[in-house]
């Protein structure tokens, strides 16, 4: 009995890819089918503005998630609150995030392409956002001032992330309209802590992101 070799399997692997497009439809054909797709879904916000932050709330407490508004001016006071309540104290910040927001008595460390090793000894992350979308309770973070680097809201166990209320949208579709213009930067969507299950159904948090997950609305 004989047996493919790696090589030869590799090769017959990309000879059937040769000859599947071969037979791909002409770019301009599928484009145009593309063009005809049906897009009768909902595609913009149906709720007033005040609505859609609360439904935002609700769906991150669904995912157990911490959920404060506050005013700009107050914000330093609740990020120490909310650290406090964590018993964080120390944090890595990303480049571009205003200093006058960091409240005293806390340690914020800059992201200076600190290692993994590095990013895990911290007790957290301190970042603001993109947007969020609030029928799926999803924060969206792109690698800008402010935000930085994917690993930071990656590898910490904790994160505390700052929304602006006029970054909150209702529909997945009004956000990918409003990603669109920053589409090719990295991009992480964030629906509440990190969490999953085995096939006994035990739910482990952190796997793939931090156990914890607080979320300032900037009103």
């Amino acid at each position: 009995m004989t047996t493919s070799s790696p090589l030869s399997a590799r090769a017959e692997i990309l000879q059937k890819i040769r000859i599947a497009n071969a037979h791909a439809p002409d770019t301009a054909i599928a484009q145009s089918a593309w063009s005809d797709l049906p897009r009768d879904y909902k595609r913009t916000s149906t709720l007033a503005h005040n609505a859609v932050l609360d439904l935002l709330a609700d769906r991150l407490h669904d995912y157990d998630a911490q959920v404060l508004r506050s005013a700009l001016a107050d914000l330093p006071r609740n990020i120490a609150a909310m650290l406090s309540a964590r018993s964080i104290q120390r944090l890595v910040v990303p480049a571009g995030l205003p200093p006058e927001w960091l409240p005293p008595g806390f340690i914020f460390t800059p992201d200076d392409s600190l290692s993994s090793a590095e990013l895990d000894r911290v007790d957290g992350v301190l970042t603001a956002s993109t947007l969020a979308i609030a029928e799926t309770g999803t924060v969206v973070l792109q690698n800008v001032p402010g935000q930085g680097r994917r690993a930071l809201s990656l590898v910490p166990d904790y994160h505390l992330c700052l929304v602006q209320s006029a970054d909150v949208v209702q529909t997945v579709p009004e956000a990918m309209a409003r990603l669109q213009p920053t589409a090719t930067l990295p991009t992480t969507f964030v629906s509440g802590p990190s969490a999953t299950a085995d096939i006994e159904m035990t739910r482990i948090k952190g796997v793939h992101g931090p156990r914890f997950l607080d979320v300032i609305l900037i009103v």
